[in-house]
């Protein structure tokens, strides 16, 4: 049976598996049982990270590879005591009114001096589930930065599926929001479409909870995944982001696309953010069309505490070129 068949659980979510696999070869690679799992196991890993859905054989080299990355995984344990962690702001322009309409708060790690990359580190720390103590400490700092630093402005905090399905995230942010004194009201919460193929139960109860703390919640990388317009059916979101695939796509039919969503998520009365905006064509086609906040690279790649706290004075966003809807 084919392994990517799809499956329809007894909810009537329809969900897609996909498998990796990691191949070792006795005696080529190795000739003890031992010695050959642990290859296939870093064969494995190699292939989940080339994208996953797919396979990889076993080469010399991942053992060095595999040394790199448990020295990274002992970093990473100890990074927030180390103070080596901290959040960068990517502001959310309204580009109707000319002012910025919130952040998003994106993690960074300046392991020993040097920054590594959130795509090295990040999937680490959702494997490992340290995941779940850095996400606890990112929604407090963002939260305390918010309220110190930001103004009246909105901040926006990533979710992993590991952190949301865990026992306290609803604890661990209404800790967050006592601790720093933000309002409720502006924090929100973005989870994936992964967050939610799971468990339909889990998933309702928690974003139920978190809804009454008051918390906005956002649907990320909206239009990648299989069943995003079903989940607008069944879970109240305030946000929809639109992935960047799309705002960067040029043909006709992905504009349609983004058309038909925003016509859709006005008449649910759901916000829509446009990420990935990196020209002013594409803020132009935005703006045409309806969708008034954007976040990308034109308005402002991410930037620490203190450069942030500019974009919320009056004029501390300019841009590139003179922008006015007729």
């Amino acid at each position: 049976q084919n392994v990517s068949q799809p499956l329809t659980l007894p909810t009537g979510t329809t969900i897609h598996p996909r498998a990796s696999v990691g191949l070792a070869v006795c005696p080529l690679d190795a000739d003890d049982t031992e010695t050959l799992f642990r290859n296939a196991d870093m064969a494995l890993y190699a292939a989940k990270k080339r994208g996953r859905n797919g396979f990889q054989r076993y080469k010399p080299e991942m053992g060095r590879l595999q040394h790199l990355r448990q020295e990274l995984e002992d970093d990473l344990s100890v990074a927030i005591a180390r103070n080596e962690l901290e959040l960068h702001y990517q502001p959310q322009m309204d580009i109707r009114r000319g002012e910025v309409a919130g952040f998003e708060a994106l993690l960074r790690w300046n392991r020993k001096g040097v920054q590594v990359a959130p795509t090295d580190f990040i999937s680490i720390a959702e494997e490992t589930g340290l995941i779940v103590p850095i996400g606890d400490w990112a929604i407090r700092e963002a939260c305390r930065t918010a309220m110190q630093d930001l103004g009246g402005s909105c901040i926006s905090v990533n979710v992993s599926a590991r952190q949301f399905h865990g026992s306290h995230l609803v604890q661990s942010v209404a800790a967050a929001l006592a601790e720093s004194g933000l309002p409720a009201s502006r924090l929100e919460l973005e989870i994936t479409e992964s967050v939610l193929i799971d468990d339909d139960d889990v998933a309702t109860r928690v974003l139920d909870a978190l809804r009454e703390l008051g918390v906005r919640v956002a649907l990320d990388d909206f239009g990648t995944g299989y069943s995003s317009l079903s989940y607008l059916t069944r879970f109240a979101f305030d946000t929809i982001k639109i992935d960047r695939s799309f705002v960067q796509a040029e043909d006709e039919k992905t504009w349609h696309v983004i058309r038909s969503v925003l016509g859709m998520s006005d008449g649910l009365g759901i916000s829509v953010v446009a990420e990935g905006v990196e020209t002013i064509e594409q803020l132009n086609r935005l703006a045409g069309e309806g969708c008034f906040l954007v976040q990308g690279f034109l308005v402002s790649q991410p930037v620490s505490a203190a450069e942030a706290v500019k974009f919320t004075r009056p004029g501390g966003w300019m841009t590139p070129l003179a922008y006015q809807i007729a």
